[in-house]
């Protein structure tokens, strides 16, 4: 067993004792969450995390940026702080408060939202991402979240900050905030969702000269030495537990091969470093009432899947044939997703095989160039939808036999659970969550739910693909294997426990911090 998975698996409470039941506090700090923003990942994981989180009966509050897209007579917004006054750092030549105002909002699962308003980095923005000062914007973010708590009379036990765009939250709360009454005791979380994302630089080719060694103060929110610092890095090294979105990409990026670059910080820290992986939420996504699926199945009358694997043809221009083996891919188009061995591979099988596919999503133009000339070489077998799209999916989901993951590597994947829970079944490749969630079809025990390959090489993936179209052959085995991915259990409320754990052993460590600063300070005195 690895030393990551006895982390998570030692009693916290050897620590510090503290009640498994006692209700936590909680702020998380992200870029986006939906329903308000949701352009990635890091909004739907921090939707569903604090609501599962508060049925649990923990107080976890979000604080986000209040976009001018935010739709207030949808989302009436309640003045909590106005002319909150954010310290930027500067030296003087550049104004050295920017003021900000706090709003707040309770959704319908009870959880309470606060949002940074700033007419200059916020409101005036189309977008959530994608400008070139978003690493002053979500610096903002980081510090005003930090004074907002300074005024608040609620006060967290924890931080919980993700991504790079929120890294500078743990490094500002243990230095700068360090000698605040109202914080110091605060412990703080750091979730990296992609390692591969760490800034607005390349990490990969960074001169000595700009190098951040994560230890130096932060630069001035006005700077231009900002932009250059990896707070990525930052948020490893400052935050009091550090995890990943499942265990297998935490011990993948303890490697020069997935850790671009903070692989050797990250065995330092290894101690502190955790994984869990996300999971659904089967309350939206469930195709018994899912109104974007024609036919409403269960996993006891998945028979039913036919006639939207026929709506699914018509849809995309395809012959409807329900004896047809159809694959499936919705996905952000990117080399991670494993795209170059896919279209390497796919003339091969098509050519081979009653098959048909449909894909679906957005992204870099050489890949969609290559799924469009697949389309021109089988009219007949391919169809496609190369933007992103939020109702196509379930329909794929529904009537589609499997679902193609085929990652370079791949965080944690929701789209395989997704899959899964709909009854299409996932190839995958076997790297980060994709390994921790798809089980391999094993036909003598009458085991798996799915079909996975580990070398990437459009030959290990075409291997997967033949295995996958001949099993399909068998009704009964297949109909086997369908059942038992619909009925795997990936929901929210299993990871939220987890993460209350998570809270809960940073508290621990943050306040054995505490002791042992104190021990120090008696000494030199």
């Amino acid at each position: 067993m690895s030393a990551t998975k006895i982390a998570l698996l030692e009693p916290i409470t050897k620590i510090v004792p503290l009640s498994h039941v006692a209700p936590l506090r909680v702020l998380m700090v992200v870029p986006e969450v939906s329903p308000y923003a949701s352009v990635g990942g890091v909004s739907k994981v921090a939707a569903h995390l604090s609501k599962n989180l508060v049925e649990l009966g923990h107080d976890v509050r979000v604080f986000m940026p209040k976009y001018g897209f935010i739709d207030e007579e949808k989302y009436p917004l309640e003045m909590l702080i106005e002319g909150l006054k954010v310290k930027t750092g500067s030296d003087g030549k550049e104004p050295s408060e920017l003021l900000c105002n706090v709003k707040t909002h309770v959704n319908e699962a009870g959880v309470r939202t606060y949002f940074l308003e700033n007419m200059e980095y916020y409101e005036k923005r189309a977008n959530v991402y994608g400008y070139s000062d978003d690493f002053t914007r979500f610096a903002l973010l980081s510090r005003g979240a930090l004074e907002f708590l300074r005024h608040s009379e609620w006060k967290p036990q924890v931080i919980h900050a993700s991504e790079w765009q929120t890294g500078a939250t743990p490094n500002l709360l243990k230095t700068v905030y360090s000698n605040s009454k109202d914080l110091e005791d605060i412990a703080a979380v750091f979730t990296i969702h992609n390692i591969f994302y760490q800034g607005m630089f390349d990490h990969r080719q960074v001169s000595e000269l700009d190098f951040d060694d994560g230890k130096s103060g932060i630069a001035p929110l006005f700077s231009d030495q900002l932009k250059k610092q990896n707070f990525m890095k930052r948020g490893i090294i400052y935050a009091d537990v550090v995890n990943t979105v499942s265990e297998s990409y935490a011990r993948e990026i303890l490697t020069p091969e997935y850790g671009e670059g903070l692989d050797k910080l990250l065995l330092e820290v290894r101690s502190k470093l955790f994984g869990i992986i996300n999971g659904i939420d089967y309350d939206d996504l469930n195709p018994k009432t899912d109104p974007l699926v024609p036919y409403n199945y269960d996993a006891n009358s998945a028979r039913l899947r036919v006639k939207n694997k026929l709506a699914l043809q018509k849809e995309f221009g395809l012959p409807e044939d329900e004896d047809a083996f159809v694959l499936g891919m919705v996905s952000r188009l990117s080399e991670q997703k494993g795209l170059d061995i896919l279209l390497e591979a796919l003339p091969h099988f098509l050519s081979a095989h009653d098959t048909q596919l449909v894909v679906i999503g957005g992204g870099e133009e050489k890949y969609a160039a290559g799924f469009r000339d697949l389309k021109k070489l089988f009219p007949n077998k391919v169809g496609t939808h190369l933007m992103p799209n939020f109702t196509l999916p379930r329909l794929l989901f529904a009537g589609a036999d499997c679902l193609l993951i085929p990652s370079k590597f791949e965080p944690s994947g929701l789209t395989q659970l997704e899959a899964m829970h709909y009854g299409a079944i996932p190839i995958v490749r076997k790297t980060g969550g994709l390994a921790d969630t798809v089980l391999d079809f094993n036909a003598k025990e009458k085991a798996g739910t799915g079909f996975v390959f580990d070398e990437y090489s459009p030959w290990a993936l075409f291997g997967a693909l033949v295995r996958a179209y001949e099993t399909f052959q068998y009704p009964k085995v297949w109909k086997a294997l369908v059942e038992r991915a619909m009925k795997s259990d990936f929901s929210w409320e299993a990871s939220a426990k987890r993460y209350a754990e998570l809270y809960r052993k940073a508290i621990q460590l943050r306040h054995r911090e505490k002791v042992a600063e104190g021990t120090a300070a008696s000494f030199e005195e």
